[in-house]
């Protein structure tokens, strides 16, 4: 990290509402967990009077399972967000640039300039047509936050050989990509990808998360990975999640069809952008935003203002829930 950076840069807003009297659709977490996550982490808890295993062999294994990748490739980290900055700090100098998709998750920009690097920005739907021979590394959110885009996989792998043809790095954030049934990167040659269990497992206070990277590129992951990089219980929890099959997919028939049911009650109200995400961004033309906002709150909803993206100046993001909740969002949203 460039401590010169460090002053220059500000802190990124997220979603997420602390005031558990409101219904949150403003963070993209799942609503459930799988069952047995109670359990696992009390039993974890008590082993936490010693230091985790360094090795993790528990997590990783489970980690290469979920991916489908070598365990070896595996880096434990608290969280995707902790993957990424690895992912640049090990990658990235003062005065290099790095390609990143706009609109898109704000904590790229901020990592990047934290490294005294410059983010360039493009069209998130056009970053896979740009050529990333003039980076050293290029950053692919699939599917993007805010938008709900999902990459093409042949255009996604052809893009990741162009970077390779190019000794460019390319960071690819997955930290949604298990909402579909979409393939990895992980483990494709010259890639690091960012992984986030926090999202799909309802688990955003755990901080569990992991980076896949091979080759020379996995090995400086690996050495510059902080020692005991993930709690005894984060990687207790994180592995007994990713074992969970008949939850993840019971999470992604339900995401899919309440994102079809909400799309579908919002559109004549909103122009709701296509998602195969679990939150959908809607736009909501002449209306003010701030003040869709604050009813939907008055009506106890928390809803994101997603004018705080770059290039979206009339949008908000809602979360997908559970039916009763997203009943709930309807309702708040009617005649805002």
């Amino acid at each position: 990290m460039d401590p010169d950076a460090v002053v220059r840069t500000t802190r990124v807003p997220h979603g997420g509402a602390t005031d558990s009297s409101v219904l949150d659709f403003s963070a993209n977490t799942n609503p459930d967990r799988p069952n047995g996550v109670e359990a696992v982490y009390a039993e974890a808890l008590s082993a936490a009077t010693r230091y985790p295993d360094d090795d993790y062999p528990t997590f990783r294994a489970a980690a290469a399972d979920y991916v489908g990748c070598d365990a070896d490739s595996v880096v434990p980290t608290a969280g995707g967000l902790e993957a990424l900055r690895l992912a640049f700090e090990v990658t990235l100098a003062p005065g290099d640039s790095a390609l990143v998709p706009e609109p898109s998750f704000g904590e790229y920009d901020r990592e990047i300039r934290l490294q005294g690097a410059d983010p360039v920005a493009v069209a998130a739907d056009e970053l896979l047509d740009t050529d990333p021979a003039p980076y050293e590394v290029a950053v692919v959110c699939t599917p993007n936050n805010p938008t709900g885009e999902l990459a093409d996989s042949d255009r996604l792998r052809a893009f990741a050989d162009h970077c390779r043809q190019s000794e460019t790095t390319l960071v690819v954030d997955e930290a949604f990509l298990d909402f579909t049934d979409a393939p990895s990167l992980a483990g494709e040659p010259g890639v690091v990808v960012a992984r986030s269990l926090t999202k799909l497992f309802g688990l955003p206070g755990i901080r569990a998360g992991f980076a896949v990277a091979t080759g020379e590129l996995g090995e400086r992951l690996a050495v510059a990975r902080r020692s005991w990089s993930l709690s005894t219980p984060a990687a207790a929890v994180g592995a007994y999640c990713m074992r969970q099959t008949e939850f993840v997919e019971a999470t992604r028939r339900r995401v899919a069809s309440e994102r079809e049911r909400l799309a579908d009650s919002l559109s004549p109200q909103f122009d709701v952008h296509p998602s195969d995400a679990p939150f959908l961004l809607c736009d909501v033309g002449e209306r003010d935003v701030d003040t869709v906002v604050e009813t939907a709150r008055e009506r106890g909803v928390a809803i994101r203002d997603a004018t705080t993206f770059p290039t979206l100046d009339s949008h908000v993001r809602v979360a997908v829930k559970r039916p009763d909740e997203n009943d709930e969002l309807l309702r708040a949203l009617t005649d805002v």
